[in-house]
C-alpha cells in the first residue's frame, strides 16, 4: 500500500459510499485514508485532510472516468 496514491479527496463520509460500490463493481484495488476517524468525529475530517482515496497507480485511468462519469452523469436523486 506504500506505492498508491491519492486521487481524490472528499469532506464526509457519506459523499464516498456510493463511490465504493462503483469501484468493487470493477474490482479495483483501493482504500480510503481517515474513512474511520471521520465517521467518528465528522469535524475532524478537515483536520486530518479530508477522506483521502487512495488506488494503486495502474489503476489510475480507470478511476478518474468513474470519477468523472459519477460527477457528471449522476442520475441520484433526493426524494
Amino acid at each position: 500500500m506504500e506505492t498508491f496514491i491519492t486521487i481524490a479527496t472528499f469532506d464526509y463520509v457519506h459523499e464516498i459510499e456510493i463511490l465504493k460500490h462503483r469501484l468493487d463493481q470493477e474490482s479495483l484495488q483501493y482504500f480510503f485514508e481517515n474513512e474511520i476517524m471521520s465517521s467518528i468525529a465528522p469535524m475532524y475530517s478537515t483536520a486530518l485532510g479530508g477522506i483521502k482515496l487512495k488506488i494503486h497507480p495502474n489503476d489510475f485511468q480507470t478511476v478518474k472516468a468513474i470519477l468523472q462519469e459519477m460527477k457528471y452523469n449522476n442520475n441520484l436523486k433526493i426524494v
